[in-house]
């Protein structure tokens, strides 16, 4: 039976009531046509209303350290397996990596995160790193690094740092991650998610949508999240890159991305989910209803390999909805 509009804001009154929806309501969401996401975005609404209020959280990424990544994930410019052109450069000295922070406390953004290629960043490069961010003004400003698949050693080295949460997506669902990665595994990423916060760092943790998964990947995406209790969810959207191997795949609908922010805010009610990549290439002239489909964040300004949003255009958006970047 088809989920309506009224059985989307009871699911959300249930869940603002401290009693989530069981599984196979999770399952006729995630079955919902996009064309009927409407019927989807009051109750998410509601949901982000009530655990984050009118809060929105800005991120910005510098990526610090770029191409000839020896992984070949299928979506990403960066590997070696992709023919492109983007650009390659050995880690960032400390003087680049503070022009970075100036630009986010410049901006007026809340977390700036340190991104590299690669598997993983050297004990050494992760040393010269944390040593760049430890000179770094710790006020309003927060830090966040995603530097590939480190050890326990490696994260108390970034939290000695001031670096308080770290990224490290699943990107998709298990059953369909092969299809997606084969030079590592799904689980070599849930231990590293596990081992940052046994290491007592926050983890950021999401995927990256329209690459062929399908509506119930989505949703054990999701459950995965859940149950490792990250602490914030970055959505992404497919950006096919010229030379990948995902170059052809056909384009995600606006309805759908939609769709799938919303299923993730009933899921995750209580987690931040942060929409980054693809926002505005695949979202259009609706990419401003991601918050009204339970996002209560967005990454501002360039993303690793392709251009983003003008700060100045997001907090001018953020404004006109009637929302507070903060």
């Amino acid at each position: 039976m088809a989920v309506n509009k009224q059985q989307c804001l009871d699911i959300a009154a249930a869940i603002i009531d401290g009693n989530p929806p069981d599984d196979e309501t999770y399952n006729e969401l995630a079955r919902m046509p996009e064309q009927d996401v409407f019927a989807m975005l009051p109750g998410a609404n509601a949901v982000r209303e009530h655990f984050f209020g009118q809060r929105v959280h800005l991120c910005c990424i510098l990526n610090a350290k770029s191409g000839k990544c020896a992984e070949d994930c299928a979506f990403c410019a960066q590997s070696v397996y992709a023919k492109t052109n983007v650009p390659v450069y050995p880690l960032m000295d400390g003087q680049a990596i503070q022009k970075g922070e100036q630009y986010a406390t410049a901006n007026r953004i809340h977390r700036f995160s340190v991104v590299t290629s690669g598997g993983r960043l050297s004990e050494k490069a992760v040393g010269r790193l944390a040593g760049a961010i430890a000179d770094l003004p710790k006020q309003d400003l927060r830090f966040c690094a995603s530097l590939g698949t480190l050890g326990s050693s490696d994260f108390e080295v970034l939290k000695q740092a001031g670096i308080t949460r770290y990224h490290h997506n699943l990107e998709t669902a298990e059953s369909h991650f092969e299809k997606i990665c084969t030079s590592h595994t799904y689980a070599d990423r849930v231990k590293t998610i596990t081992e940052a916060k046994k290491a007592g760092m926050a983890v950021c943790a999401g995927g990256i949508f329209g690459i062929g998964e399908s509506d119930a990947q989505v949703l054990e995406l999701g459950v995965a999240l859940r149950r490792l209790d990250v602490d914030a969810v970055p959505v992404n959207f497919l950006i096919p890159v010229a030379g990948t191997r995902l170059e052809k795949t056909p384009g995600i609908s606006a309805l759908r991305c939609l769709k799938i922010i919303a299923l993730l805010r009933y899921l995750l009610f209580d987690k931040p989910i942060l929409v980054c990549g693809g926002r505005t290439t695949n979202l259009g002239c609706y990419h401003d209803r991601v918050f009204q489909a339970g996002a209560s964040g967005i990454m501002t300004g360039n993303y690793l390999t392709a251009p983003g949003c003008e700060p100045s255009d997001d907090h001018r958006m953020i404004h006109e909805l009637g929302l507070i970047a903060k």
